[in-house]
C-alpha cells in the first residue's frame, strides 16, 4: 500500500499543471496587483487612491482663492499625485494616476486580445478602455494646469485654472455628462475611474472572480 501511495504521489508531483487563464492574469493586474505599485496594488485601484489625494488638494488649493502661496502649494500636490515625474515631491503615492491609469488600460486590452478571453471580457474591455482612455486625456490636461499655476504671478490668475483643475478631477473620479443626456455613460469625454470601476466589476462576475 506505501508503494502505491508513493507512485500516485509521485504521478500528482510530475503532472502538468493545469494551463493560466492569461485573460483573467490581465484582469487581476488591473484589480488585484502588479509588481511595481506601491503595496503591490491593482493598477486601477492605485490610480483612484492618486485621484483622491489630487482632490483633496485641489479643494485645499481653493479653501482660499486669494492665497497665492496655499493655491502654488496644493497645486504642486496635486501635480504629484497625477504625474511625479513632473513634481517629484508631495503626499500622494509616488506612482501618478496617469502611469496607473495607462498601466490599467493597457492590462485590460491584453485581457480583451487573450486567446482565451471570453467575450464578456472583450466586451467590458472596450467599456473600461475607453474610461480609462478619457482619464489619460484629462489626466494630461491637469499636468498642463497645474504647470501654469505654478508659473502664475498672482492668485487672480492661478485661481480660475485651479478651478479648472478640479472640474477635470471630478470628470477623473466621477465622470463627465459631456452630451447632457442626464446620465455619465463609460464612453468619450464621459467615463472616468468610477466607470472604469463599475465595468470592471460586470466583468470580473460574468467571469465568476
Amino acid at each position: 500500500m506505501r508503494g502505491i501511495a508513493l507512485i500516485v504521489a509521485a504521478l500528482f508531483a510530475t503532472a502538468p499543471a493545469a494551463a493560466e487563464n492569461m485573460s483573467h492574469a490581465h484582469i487581476g493586474h488591473v484589480m488585484s496587483g502588479w509588481g511595481d505599485t506601491p503595496g503591490g496594488k491593482g493598477l486601477l485601484p492605485t490610480a483612484r487612491a492618486e485621484a483622491k489625494v489630487a482632490m483633496a488638494h485641489i479643494e485645499f488649493a481653493l479653501a482660499n482663492p486669494g492665497d497665492m502661496g496655499a493655491i502654488r502649494l496644493h497645486t504642486a500636490h496635486v501635480l504629484h499625485a497625477v504625474d511625479p515625474e513632473s513634481e517629484p515631491s508631495g503626499p500622494g503615492k509616488g506612482y501618478g494616476l496617469i502611469k496607473a491609469a495607462k498601466g490599467a488600460r493597457t492590462h485590460v486590452a491584453a485581457a480583451a486580445q487573450s486567446d482565451d478571453a471570453s467575450d464578456n471580457v472583450r466586451l467590458h474591455a472596450k467599456h473600461v478602455g475607453a474610461s480609462l482612455a478619457n482619464v489619460v486625456g484629462w489626466g494630461e490636461e491637469i499636468v498642463a494646469l497645474a504647470v501654469r499655476v505654478k508659473a502664475a504671478y498672482g492668485a487672480e490668475e492661478a485661481a480660475p485654472l485651479a478651478r479648472h483643475i478640479l472640474t477635470l478631477l471630478t470628470c477623473v473620479t466621477k465622470g463627465c455628462d459631456f452630451d447632457g443626456d442626464g446620465e455619465i455613460s463609460w464612453g468619450p469625454a464621459e467615463g472616468g475611474l468610477k466607470q472604469a470601476a463599475q465595468h470592471m466589476g460586470f466583468m470580473m462576475i460574468g467571469e465568476g472572480l
